[in-house]
């Protein structure tokens, strides 16, 4: 009996234990469980919903829970894997050819439609702050935000160090009329706040180009060299260049967006995407006169360069011609002839020093009128 009881005691908690790991949800067995979810969240009616019981731990999870209450999921990730992507790719129907352009990135800003899906493609801009720009200075920094809007989820992918979307997030659960919109919200409002960030960038790079400009205008010191200035040039008309591809191919998406009806765009948030396509316009209008701004300073800043080389040649010839006349004269009396002129005179000597003096005098005065001095 007592070999029973023992043997009760072992069993009993080993079974609680079984049943409690059955009970429990482990995400592991969740092919849509991802270390790359930064959050993932329910709303309905505007409102965040709260988590219960552990639900809305994985996609998967938010995903049943919109079915069986109603509302919108909203999944975010950052730079996920094939592997990691995969399962929630399965859990979402997403298209294989936008999922891998999620995952390997380094897209061109564009707007497709998969089925019921919405894929939007945003390059972020962040301007990196530098205490001097040279020639090597990093001007701006691209990220990207890809954007899976469906009927009843939202799905963002961020690639690059900076672009959160965080504090958007935030924002959008303390406007609970705009959330109760659905995914199209969302969508206007990650457009929103690339072109914002566009803006901001605009206004930085701006400094930037007329410190350049100032500097390349103004009166060069002794000795500064015109090629450091053509290098900074060139190394601003790159990260233009590199900005202009953020926002020009962004401008055709968002003219659709606002134009052109679609089921999964609310008409009230249609109106909104009027408004960031008038802002990108203006921004995509400041990046093109950003450009051709460069290359009217670099071309005067190679102009100035072929000025002071000019100057330089002007200034050597004139002292080669001053150089010349006492050259040639003690090149003819250097000829040791037995007679020459005044060769045996008392005042030859003086005489032909006091008249190399004069002429290089007379030459020096001319040559300093005409400005070649």
């Amino acid at each position: 009996m007592s070999m029973i009881r023992d043997l009760r005691a072992v069993v009993r908690p080993s079974l609680r234990k079984s049943t409690t790991l059955h009970n429990s949800y482990d995400t592991t067995r969740d092919p849509s469980a991802s270390s790359a979810v930064v959050d993932c969240a329910v709303y309905r009616d505007g409102r965040r919903l709260a988590e219960v019981d552990g639900t809305c731990r994985t996609p998967r999870e938010a995903m049943l829970r919109v079915r069986e209450e109603g509302g919108f999921a909203w999944i975010g990730l950052h730079e996920p894997t094939e592997e990691e992507f995969a399962g929630i790719a399965r859990e979402f129907g997403l298209h294989p050819l936008a999922v891998e352009d999620a995952v390997h990135a380094h897209q061109r800003p564009k707007l497709e439609r998969y089925d019921d899906t919405l894929f939007t493609v945003f390059k972020t801009i962040h301007y990196v702050e530098h205490t001097e720009l040279t020639a090597t200075s990093e001007v701006v920094e691209t990220g990207e935000v890809m954007c899976f809007t469906g009927r009843d989820f939202v799905i963002t992918v961020r690639h690059g160090g900076h672009g959160s979307l965080r504090a958007l997030r935030h924002r959008l659960e303390e406007d609970p009329e705009l959330l109760a919109k659905g995914p199209s919200a969302v969508l206007h409002s990650i457009a929103d706040h690339v072109v914002d960030g566009y803006i901001a960038v605009v206004g930085a790079v701006q400094d930037d180009i007329d410190e350049v400009e100032i500097e390349v205008f103004s009166t060069p010191d002794k000795g500064s060299s015109r090629g450091s200035d053509a290098g900074r040039i060139y190394q601003l008309k790159r990260e233009v260049l590199e900005f202009k591809r953020a926002v020009s191919p962004l401008l055709r998406p968002m003219q659709l967006l606002s134009e052109r009806p679609m089921r999964l765009i609310d008409p009230d948030i249609q109106k909104y995407f009027r408004d960031v396509a008038d802002h990108l316009v203006r921004v995509q209008e400041e990046v093109i006169g950003f450009d051709e701004l460069l290359n009217s300073i670099l071309q005067a800043n190679l102009a100035q360069a072929t000025v002071a080389q000019n100057e330089d040649m002007r200034k050597i010839t004139s002292w080669a011609a001053i150089v010349a006349v006492p050259t040639m004269i003690c090149g003819v009396y250097g000829m040791n002839f037995d007679y020459m002129p005044e060769l045996r005179w008392t005042y030859g000597y003086p005489m032909v020093l006091g008249f190399i003096g004069v002429v290089c005098f007379s030459i020096h005065r001319m040559l300093k009128r005409n400005g070649w001095l």
